[in-house]
């Protein structure tokens, strides 16, 4: 038996605007910067599973890139298209040859994803499984990218926590857009 194999983490990496929204009031993003110098495409090189919730998959986890879209967001959304990818959902039990449905035992699925040999894990959301995997303590480090923008509303990042995280600091990247990456990891 091998003791020397690391242990997948899971990430949450996402964008989200200075008062703490991950959506507008109308699920928009159109705040959220793309910038070259975040080098997100490091990121995706880095992990090879993306976990999603149903709606945030039905939105996201098949999206096409229109033919106007950059030669680097239709990059971007191949290296995003080419990960193993799971969805939550209670409701919906369909698998295919590149999405595997998980509709219980999250605790117990996941650490079985974390066992197995290969890359980090994007925890992509939406906020639902996000609040779902801080409460089971699933969340290995967080990767908050702050825009600079205020919506005033929206889809909150964090809904119902109801117990404290303390988190540590590892990390800030300050990028010429004005985004900041914050990474954190739970103490």
């Amino acid at each position: 038996m091998n003791t020397n194999k690391k242990v997948r983490r899971v990430i949450l990496d996402l964008a989200v605007t200075l008062d703490g929204f991950i959506e507008g009031p109308n699920g928009e993003v159109d705040w959220c910067i793309m910038d070259p110098d975040m080098d997100f495409t490091k990121f995706l090189n880095q992990i090879d599973t993306i976990l999603y919730g149903r709606k945030s998959y039905d939105i996201w986890g098949q999206y096409i890139p229109k033919s106007e879209d950059s030669d680097a967001e239709k990059e971007m959304w191949s290296l995003v298209h080419g990960k193993e990818k799971y969805v939550f959902s209670r409701t919906q039990k369909d698998a295919n040859d590149q999405t595997i449905f998980i509709n219980d035992n999250i605790v117990e699925e996941v650490k079985k994803l974390k066992e197995k040999l290969g890359k980090d894990i994007w925890l992509y959301g939406g906020s639902s499984l996000i609040t779902t995997f801080i409460k089971l303590g699933l969340v290995d480090e967080f990767r908050l990218s702050v825009h600079p923008v205020v919506l005033g509303e929206g889809k909150p990042l964090f809904i119902d926590i109801q117990e404290r995280l303390n988190l540590s600091l590892i990390d800030t990247k300050r990028f010429s857009s004005g985004v900041v990456q914050l990474i954190y990891r739970l103490n």
